[in-house]
């Protein structure tokens, strides 16, 4: 619309979203090419990196079930602190483009019609000292519509630290996040598991679970269809167990009771 004559001008293209094949058209343009000329380098970059992040995002998504509507497991794009500023909010919109149902940029959410989704950052929780301080803190201080969603691996055990925060804000806390360093072995289903078990017990079924650091679409697959260990075990009726094994009897209908 802006580049190219009104006159004896045609353009071709598929809807954004789309799926292609290798070598299929995607944009064809019937017009006086000294007009285009300029702009041709600029068009291909934009549709080689775009569909290049969006491609990313639908594999990702693809790995994690599909999109929500489809049972799938949510995905957002957190990632803006690997490509240059100035291509954020492209790479963003992309990945929103290819299934992700939000990204951590404003203008990337701005440009995909959809609100920006993020938690607050490690730094909080180290200039406090605390995360329980941080929440509580980010609480106070952020917008109501602002989802509260505790990042919980920074000083304690996450599982610790998840029942810690979640006790601590209550019908508030939307969520907690998990992105234990690679040096400690990085987010793993069973951990997960655990966390969600222990949640569950005390009655925070409302508190989601956000993994993140490293995912790749094998990560996410493994993630789905890992089921955790099983050393579980009650005391007297009261379920309990070794930090990092998940309280209560794993039930089975298929047992037969033998004795």
């Amino acid at each position: 619309h802006k580049v190219l004559p009104e006159e004896n001008t045609e353009v071709w293209a598929l809807e954004e979203g789309n799926t292609i094949d290798r070598k299929e058209v995607v944009l064809r343009v019937k017009a006086r090419y000294v007009p285009l000329g300029l702009y041709e380098t600029a068009i291909c970059g934009m549709l080689a990196s775009s569909t290049g992040w969006a491609t990313a995002a639908a594999e990702i998504v693809d790995s994690a079930g599909g999109p929500p509507e489809k049972g799938g497991i949510p995905v957002v794009s957190f990632g803006a602190r690997h490509v240059h500023p100035n291509v954020a909010a492209i790479a963003d919109y992309a990945a929103v483009t290819g299934g992700c149902v939000s990204c951590s940029t404003n203008l990337g959410a701005n440009l995909a019609e959809v609100s920006a989704t993020g938690t607050m950052p490690h730094a909080l929780v180290l200039i406090f000292g605390d995360t329980v301080r941080a929440m509580q803190s980010f609480d106070k201080h952020m917008p109501f519509e602002v989802a509260r969603t505790a990042l919980v691996d920074t000083f304690k055990d996450e599982a610790e630290e998840s029942l810690l925060v979640a006790r601590a804000l209550r019908d508030r806390l939307r969520g907690i996040r998990l992105d234990t360093a690679a040096e400690r072995g990085g987010v793993t289903p069973e951990l997960v598991h655990e966390i969600r078990a222990r949640l569950d017990m005390e009655g925070f079924h409302h508190v989601n679970i956000w993994v993140s650091g490293g995912l790749t679409p094998e990560r996410i697959a493994r993630f789905r269809e890992l089921e955790s260990p099983a050393d579980i075990h009650e005391v007297d009726g009261r379920p309990i167990a070794k930090r990092g094994r998940i309280p209560g009897i794993t039930p089975n209908p298929r047992l037969n009771r033998v004795l």
